[in-house]
């Protein structure tokens, strides 16, 4: 019977705190030291985590990045990783510093991957055309490459000429010190502004502009110069300044009208009009070019052709095959009169010829055009655009001799690389022909299919134009946008239609936002057809007052397979023309990201509580963030649990609740510091804690449920045989309801009866640092009966979000990462559960007592708990 009336007196009663423990005001500073690198170190975490997703965005093609992105975005991540350390390596004494090696080894994966760099070998400035060929594409640039080698051996003629190589290009920049600031340029540009990115490409160029040559470098291209000068035999002509950037005119990347070339150009103005080339590496079209191709800055080195012009009666380009049905072998001519300019910039219209490739060659379609200008070479004022006033306009600008001349050596150069080619030529006033340029031509499959009849009437209904030339075929709506100068490109809204007057290479910079593209002038064989093929924009060109029969804002069906334009949007079937991956998510930018990414984003520690769970087993950046995170937390919970406080230390909650609840304020979890032992709730201004006290308080305790006798025979048997549930094996603070409080912080220690609890919580306006931890154990009745209230708290904190854990008669529950309010409700779910889960071990056998606590639980949450939140 004393053993009895012993326990129920420990049972319904709480002794007073001891007397004994470190004061306040040292409590106080080692909470705040700790509670700083706490936050530092949960604000080093959110930053990482943000530069997780925006690499994992980027990596979804949900923005476009160059490979500023990638060095900004590495940098950021480790400086913050690192930050993170520090401030785990403060909380913990030292006691993770195994981590270091791991980042360690995971910054140089990283590092190496990001400073891959070709090295070029030979470090020649200039080599003469006549000693190029593919194996030198490295150091001359693929346009070159080719034309050395067409020239050494297809044996056809090409301009006599020499490159200014990529070393030259690199030495340079080396000399100015430039492509450090370059980089310093675009990391600190938003690249997705198209304002910001036009402001960077004219700081950029105007930068390259106005650097010096090196003495070096200008002495050997003049000396190149004066040779060539005795190779034509003559001092009175001039040269085409030509770009050929590496990568330029490869298969996957054309980078058609994308950079500069500088035509007619005398030997005074030599060295100026080099640097206009190479600068045009950081034009407006050609950085949003690589951007929205993934390719890299760095791997883009700049060499010029400097070649002889060719004074051209006519010029043009032709393509080997058919860019829009793989099935069809025929050779189409475009042409002009005067330099092939007019063709590739598509301001003009030109004629069209298609060859059928037979034993005979024939020529099946001729398309003349009325060609009302010609570009011409002007002695004093370079490259002119001349009005033709005589019949000439009207008549074609090559023979059928000449056509089939061409067809000839179109057959001849496609043979040689084994795949169609796109070939840039001219006509001199003699009569012969050079090859000025080829590279691969990009084809697709044909694609046709059945409208429905009742599409094909509506569609025939609302048809506002017809005719032109399409250039990439497909069927989409969207809004009317006129565009007249490239001032007014950074308003072209996405997915609009693109409308213009002039096909020009400008508007490619625009390819990764338009739906459609429609232009008065223009031909397939351009270079913005050229890149609209690339980027699978369907298109029409050539199509008649386009610009007067359209405005801003109509909304058109655009059907480039039939070169029709509707009004209205009208559902035709889409049109897979081409399949597998974008050129963006091929190209080396995209794959570097995705390369490095491997070594910050996947997250391979999931369970903290498994024994693999340790510092040596972190591979990635989010392993690391994730092992201190949980660690972190750890350390911060520790700090309640190691410390005892005494009556001195903290003061009392005046409150009419017949329990004793002792508050420690550790920073500014007050409103105003007082002298007298009791503490009143209106001076309390700790967000967490607050909001665990109205769950406490929410719903009076009614007491202990009603006790059977094999429930009450339990806790007996437990009382008297395990020390463990003695009140006096415990340390004070667990003894004791202690809250240590500051304005966001609050860990709140309870025993009530035989089971403890200790909630932490941090709840500010920072949804990513918010976090709630509830530990809960123990109990007076037996081993099953504990487990299975354990599991019935469990199971009402996983409804509310919770993440639980339970082992056997123990349970943490964890949430994180949410807004204020949710986690003041969840801590109003705690107060409640802490109060009312008391002593229901002892009807844990009773199933009909277990549902009616339940439902009552449940019901006083949703009606009451957060009703009042």
């Amino acid at each position: 019977m004393k053993k009895l009336i012993s326990f129920l007196k420990k049972f319904f009663s709480n002794p007073g705190p001891p007397d004994t423990g470190p004061d306040a005001e040292t409590l106080r500073v080692e909470f705040q030291e700790r509670y700083h690198h706490f936050k530092m170190l949960l604000n080093a975490n959110n930053r990482a985590l943000e530069i997780m997703t925006e690499i994992e965005q980027a990596l979804s093609l949900k923005r476009p990045f160059g490979n500023s992105f990638i060095r900004t975005k590495s940098t950021a991540i480790t400086v913050s990783l690192l930050r993170l350390l520090k401030n785990l390596e403060q909380l913990s004494g030292g006691k993770y510093n195994a981590l270091y090696k791991q980042f360690d080894d995971i910054c140089l994966n990283i590092e190496q991957i990001i400073e891959q760099k070709k090295e070029g070998k030979d470090e020649r400035f200039i080599i003469p055309i006549s000693s190029i060929d593919l194996t030198k594409a490295d150091l001359v640039g693929s346009k070159m490459a080719n034309l050395g080698e067409i020239l050494n051996f297809v044996k056809l003629k090409v301009p006599a000429g020499f490159t200014i190589t990529a070393r030259a290009y690199d030495y340079f920049l080396e000399h100015n010190s430039l492509q450090t600031e370059i980089n310093r340029r675009f990391v600190s540009t938003d690249i997705t502004d198209m304002d910001a990115l036009f402001a960077l490409s004219k700081d950029i160029q105007k930068l390259i502009i106005e650097s010096p040559l090196p003495e070096i470098l200008e002495n050997e291209i003049h000396k190149a110069y004066h040779d060539l000068e005795l190779e034509m035999g003559s001092r009175s002509f001039s040269v085409a300044l030509r770009s050929s950037a590496m990568g330029e005119d490869s298969a996957a990347n054309s980078f058609a009208g994308q950079y500069r070339s500088e035509l007619n150009v005398r030997k005074e103005d030599l060295s100026q009009k080099y640097k206009d080339v190479i600068a045009s590496k950081y034009s407006f079209t050609a950085i949003t070019y690589r951007l929205n191709k993934g390719i890299r800055d760095e791997d883009i080195f700049m060499s010029a052709g400097c070649i002889s012009m060719v004074d051209a009666r006519s010029g043009g380009v032709m393509y080997t095959r058919n860019p829009l049905d793989a099935g069809d072998d025929s050779i189409f001519i475009n042409s002009s009169w005067g330099l092939p300019k007019a063709v590739v910039d598509g301001s003009v219209d030109c004629d069209l010829f298609t060859v059928t490739r037979d034993l005979s060659p024939r020529i099946s379609f001729k398309d003349i055009k009325e060609k009302g200008t010609r570009f011409l070479c002007n002695a004093d004022t370079g490259v002119c655009r001349f009005e033709n006033t005589n019949e000439t306009k009207d008549q074609p600008s090559i023979s059928d001799a000449e056509i089939l001349e061409l067809t000839d050596l179109a057959i001849r150069i496609e043979g040689y690389y084994g795949s169609p080619q796109d070939v840039e030529w001219a006509i001199d006033q003699s009569g012969s022909i050079y090859i000025l340029q080829s590279r691969p031509l990009q084809q697709m499959e044909a694609h046709r299919h059945n409208i429905p009849e009742d599409t094909v009437q509506e569609a025939g209904r609302n048809i506002l134009a017809s005719g032109g030339t399409t250039i990439f075929p497909g069927a989409v709506s969207g809004e009317v946008f006129i565009l007249n100068s490239p001032d007014n490109m950074s308003n072209f809204p996405n997915h609009g239609i693109l409308v213009v007057s002039q096909a020009l290479p400008i508007w490619a910079s625009l390819l990764n936002k338009a739906a459609a593209i429609l232009s008065e002038h223009g031909t397939f064989a351009g270079h913005l057809a050229n890149v609209a093929r690339e980027f699978n924009v369907p298109a029409i060109f050539g199509i008649k007052n386009v610009c007067t029969l359209l405005k801003t804002g109509d909304e058109i069906t655009v059907d480039s397979s039939r070169v029709c334009i509707y009004k209205g949007k009208i559902d035709l079937p889409a049109q897979e023309v081409m399949t597998g991956k974008t050129s963006f998510e091929i190209g080396p930018v995209y794959n570097i990201l995705l390369h490095l990414s491997r070594y910050i984003v996947p997250l391979n520690l999931l369970d903290p509580y498994s024994p693999d769970f340790k510092p040596e087993n972190c591979r990635t950046l989010h392993d690391i963030t994730r092992f201190a995170h949980e660690k972190s937390v750890e350390e911060m919970f520790s700090f309640g649990k190691d410390h005892d406080f005494s009556e001195r230390s903290s003061k009392q909650l005046f409150y009419k609740v017949p329990m004793q609840w002792w508050i420690l304020n550790l920073d500014d979890g007050v409103k105003e510091d007082t002298h007298d032992k009791y503490i009143r709730l209106e001076n309390i201004s700790s967000i967490p804690m607050m909001a665990l006290w109205d769950g406490i308080i929410a719903v009076p305790w009614a007491g202990p449920p009603p006790i059977d006798h094999k429930g009450l025979a339990s806790v007996m048997f437990q009382s008297t045989t395990n020390r463990a549930l003695e009140p006096g094996m415990k340390s004070a603070y667990t003894e004791r309801n202690y809250f240590m409080i500051s304005k966001n912080f609050c860990s709140f220690s309870s025993r009530l009866g035989y089971h403890f609890s200790i909630t932490e919580a941090l709840v500010s306006e920072r949804a990513s640092e918010n976090y709630i931890s509830f530990r809960f154990k123990g109990g007076a009745a037996d081993t099953r009966r504990r487990i299975r209230r354990i599991q019935f708290i469990a199971e009402i904190l996983t409804e509310h979000l919770f993440r639980v854990e339970v082992r056997e008669d123990s349970l943490v529950a964890r949430v994180e990462g949410y807004e204020m309010d949710f986690m003041t409700e969840r801590l109003n779910i705690l107060g409640y559960l802490i109060m009312h889960t008391r002593q229901l071990d002892m009807i844990m056998s009773n199933e009909s007592a277990i549902t009616r606590y339940r439902k009552k639980i449940d019901t006083d949450i949703q009606n009451v708990v957060l009703a009042k939140s």
